[in-house]
């Protein structure tokens, strides 16, 4: 065994052993050394470069490193096999996608104001928001010779009698601190609890005077993004929220990549561990930690996601699902113990998992629609939720169809050489000088921050801008050269968007020709899939009323540049509105109002499914919008 040194960048050294010829990788991976690595390892996004400082490594050439840094002792890690002790620098750019937990307050408190404005508009739809969860301080009678009666059915009584209920139930983690907390405080105790359809639910006993309440979180599980709000539950306010990569990334930028890993002996315990142990647990922590108040004090949770993460979330076998007839194990399922998924919350949490659609359109989308509220709008409505994949829903009122693309990572910055998800030092606006090709960038994050990498909204924007000025030309391919545009060793068209001395990395951020031809595939697998589906309607695009895109892939989405390249239709643009990360909105939701959650239950037994890789045409319509905007360019004349 020889033994490998990590030197990360914020965390310190850690020192693992190594076997002989392993690959360095799946060292790191097992030692839960986080390296950013969307391709899964194949050595084609060239997201994991590492430095060699000390020791040797037997590494292959790669594009993604030049000779020069090769010199110096860059490496892809999927690559890169142990032959002997060596250090591993692991620099900022290769674990940035993955390990930041963001925390935005200004963010937070829009989501607050828009869930709110959410909150009415559904109520006027006729779902309910009823108050169910509170605390309540309450003062039993101390026992005595002349009365005996056991402390839990003291409780019991009390609650039966105040309440007026059928059923009150005291878990037997509550039965255990009973006896102290009573005496403790004299019989006056705060008690956190539901009442639902008359059966009370007592979740945590607190001395009388504590400030807590009873909490929920509500999370959007992504295949790249991860993003939670914690909420207090009695007053119904928003006390914290965070954003995190999903940790489940380093096996795969995709869901046939972790289906494929979860099949492996000890795979579908990596997973689940991976966004539960890795992602989630840190994320409600430091929540918790802004907030206030204990993890014990959460006591439900909601969870949006696609049918895939759905599965590897709860640690079921989800390898059918990407084999004809891709059959999921559910599509919707009872509140499950948050205990046994491993989540840290109160020992009588229950999660509820919005239900699926699809084997490939999930939980995600039908919060997604419940927000929109186009199931109670005679408005043909489309909605685009974009991300890893391409989820899209057409319809109103009267019926709802929807269908699922491979769009790929390209929207959330996977597969781009510089690209990253919408974090701190993320570019997400882009405009370029059409005579000096000089680029004007936004941003993400406070004033004078640095740029580490671009976001999707900029990769949208970037492409559009090239494309207008006439730098790129249909097929994606430079046709000018000057300052800021070059061909590096192997031909390829290369633009800075900004130079080295800039950035936060200390390297360019660039976007050359295998980045437009990834983006160029993302956006094509969406228009196509919007094609198709009008096709099998007898629709044209002429038809739809409003377009409504979600997706947590920057600050907005220019939708004119969207349009000029090809990804979304021709139609006018006050048509269009960017709604943000819908399926949280519609995870909150769920949360706070069992009422919101039958009615996912009901959206999502009312949407048809489309098959795209079984329906006919989709594959000619596929290949003719690899093209910007198109090979018809009479659609976006």
């Amino acid at each position: 065994m020889f033994q490998i040194t990590f030197k990360i960048s914020g965390s310190g050294d850690r020192v693992v052993p190594a076997a002989p010829q392993q690959n360095l990788l799946d060292a790191a991976r097992r030692a839960g050394v986080s390296i950013d690595a969307p391709c899964g390892g194949v050595g084609s996004c060239g997201k994991c470069r590492v430095r060699l400082l000390e020791g040797v490594l037997e590494s292959e050439k790669s594009l993604h490193i030049s000779e020069e840094e090769y010199r110096a002792g860059w490496r892809l890690a999927c690559i890169s096999k142990v032959t002997g002790d060596a250090v591993i620098e692991i620099p900022d750019a290769a674990t940035a996608y993955q390990n930041s937990l963001s925390s935005d307050f200004t963010t937070t408190k829009r989501n607050f104001g828009s869930f709110k404005e959410l909150q009415r508009k559904l109520s006027e739809a006729g779902v309910g928001f009823p108050k169910t969860f509170s605390s309540v301080v309450i003062k039993l009678p101390e026992p005595s010779l002349e009365d005996t009666m056991p402390d839990n059915e003291r409780l019991s009584r009390y609650l039966y009698d105040k309440y007026k209920v059928d059923y009150v139930n005291i878990p037997f983690y509550v039965l255990q601190k009973l006896p102290e907390v009573l005496r403790e405080n004299d019989f006056r105790i705060k008690c956190l609890i539901e009442i639902d359809q008359r059966r009370l639910s007592i979740f945590e006993l607190l001395p009388p005077d504590s400030q807590v309440s009873p909490c929920g979180v509500a999370i959007d599980i992504g295949t790249t993004s991860v993003s939670a709000v914690l909420v207090d539950m009695e007053h119904g306010r928003i006390l914290s929220g965070l954003s995190a990569a999903n940790q489940q990334i380093r096996y795969g930028a995709d869901v046939i990549h972790r289906i494929v890993e979860a099949s492996r002996p000890g795979g579908r315990e990596a997973l689940q561990n991976a966004i539960v142990q890795e992602t989630l647990n840190p994320m409600i922590r430091r929540m918790c930690e802004e907030a206030g108040v204990s993890v014990s004090a959460i006591c439900r949770l909601s969870v949006a996601s696609n049918t895939t993460m759905n599965h590897l979330f709860a640690g079921v076998y989800a390898d059918p699902i990407r084999m004809e007839p891709y059959i999921p194990a559910f599509f919707e399922t009872k509140p499950i113990p948050a205990v046994m998924i491993g989540l840290e919350a109160n020992n009588n949490a229950r999660i509820m998992i919005t239900p699926n659609i699809g084997s490939y359109v999930g939980g995600d989308i039908t919060a997604g629609v419940l927000a929109t509220l186009m199931w109670n709008s005679s408005e043909m409505t489309l909605f685009i939720d974009l991300g890893t994949n391409g989820e899209l829903v057409l319809g109103n009122s009267d019926f709802m169809m929807s269908c699922a693309c491979s769009a790929g990572p390209a929207f959330e910055g996977g597969e781009i050489t510089c690209g990253m998800r919408a974090a701190n030092g993320a570019i997400d606006t882009v405009t370029i000088d059409i005579e000096t090709m000089e680029p004007t960038l936004g941003i993400i994050g406070d004033e004078g921050q640095k740029p580490l990498g671009i976001c999707g909204s900029g990769l949208i924007d970037t492409i559009s801008e090239l494309y207008r000025c006439g730098i790129i030309n249909s097929r994606g391919q430079f046709i000018r050269i000057g300052d800021r545009v070059y061909r590096d060793s192997e031909g390829r068209g290369v633009y800075v968007l900004e130079k080295k001395e800039n950035t936060a990395s200390g390297r360019d951020i660039v976007i050359n020709e295998g980045d437009i031809d990834n983006f160029i595939r993302a956006k094509g697998a969406i228009f196509s899939a919007i094609r198709t589906m009008l096709s099998s309607l007898s629709m044209e695009v002429s038809d739809i009323d409003r377009v409504m895109v979600a997706g947590g892939i920057g600050s907005g989405i220019n939708m004119e540049n969207a349009i000029r390249i090809g990804m979304l239709p021709n139609i006018p643009v006050d048509k269009y509105e960017y709604i943000g990360n819908s399926s949280l909105a519609g995870s909150f939701m769920s949360l706070v109002s069992r009422q919101a959650y039958d009615q996912t239950l009901a959206v999502a037994r009312s949407i048809t499914y489309l098959e795209l890789s079984t329906t006919p045409g989709y594959m000619d319509e596929f290949v003719a919008a690899c093209f910007i905007p198109h090979t018809d360019e009479s659609l976006f004349a």
